[in-house]
């Protein structure tokens, strides 16, 4: 007989049974992925996964066989594949939602002067839909198909103030590692942090993002379980008390915009 396909042990929400080959495939693309432009060793991503390096070794070729993993020449440095770019990209051209709110971050964007980003909450994660960058940015590089921690950044933080206690945690990580010294590395202050969200109406990371940089957010509840958010990131060295209310002002204005058009189009978008 045939080696039989392993499945994982731990059955799903839904009562299916996870096939493990498949779920370790996707885990190898991931960490690829979260790592950008740093190249991986096979040694690297077995102890990412807690995995054997022969299971691991053998993913990588056939992956890089069929572009979705790229390798160098020697086979000991690998990062992700062009297969990867493509599906990320139909995602964008079939996402309705993101049809709707892209010609608005725009708009937005160009009326402010300021850099605009449209995200989305996925696991831990704020995953950028879409960017407007400021036409004086000296940081214009393309986020979209990004992801940073939601606990980090105001896209995140204004989608995690509209969870209920016990949804929260699912959306934290185990630990909230600093990215810049003004993170936010405790649970607790992360709470009252969000508290201060929904009492203000709109997020902020005050470079605990980005050094130099501070951002606003606010949450978009165009669907059923808030998910989306818009946010502007502004220098420091021009953000004064007005500009910081024009900018919040035009994203709650373009969230509004937003809800209407879609409430408008029914069940349309999902």
């Amino acid at each position: 007989m045939g080696q039989q396909e392993q499945v994982a042990p731990a059955t799903g929400a839904n009562g299916v049974r996870g096939v493990k080959s498949a779920a370790r495939t996707v885990e190898v693309l991931e960490v690829l992925a979260a790592r950008g432009n740093e190249p991986v060793t096979v040694r690297e991503l077995c102890d990412a996964m807690d995995a054997p390096r022969s299971s691991v070794y053998a993913l990588l070729r056939t992956l890089t066989e069929l572009g979705w993993v790229r390798s160098d020449s020697t086979r000991s440095l690998y990062s992700i594949g062009i297969r990867a770019l493509l599906a990320g990209t139909t995602y964008l051209d079939t996402d309705p939602l993101l049809q709707v709110v892209q010609p608005h971050v725009d708009e937005v964007g160009r009326r402010l002067g300021e850099t605009v980003h449209y995200g989305r909450l996925d696991r831990t994660d704020i995953v950028y839909l879409a960017t407007r960058h400021a036409s004086s940015s000296e940081r214009a590089r393309n986020r979209v198909g990004r992801r940073l921690p939601a606990y980090s950044t105001s896209l995140g933080k204004a989608v995690l103030a509209q969870l209920q206690d016990d949804e929260l945690e699912a959306h934290l990580p185990p630990v909230l590692e600093a990215l810049t010294p003004r993170t936010i590395t405790s649970r607790e202050a992360l709470r009252a942090d969000l508290a201060t969200v929904r009492e203000r109406g709109y997020a902020v990371d005050d470079e605990e993002n980005t050094p130099g940089l501070r951002c606003f957010g606010v949450a978009m509840p165009v669907r059923s379980g808030v998910a989306d958010a818009l946010s502007c990131s502004v220098p420091l060295e021009r953000l004064t008390a007005e500009h910081e209310r024009e900018i919040v002002e035009a994203l709650h204005s373009t969230a509004d915009i937003t809800h209407q058009i879609v409430r408008g189009l029914g069940g349309l978008l999902g």
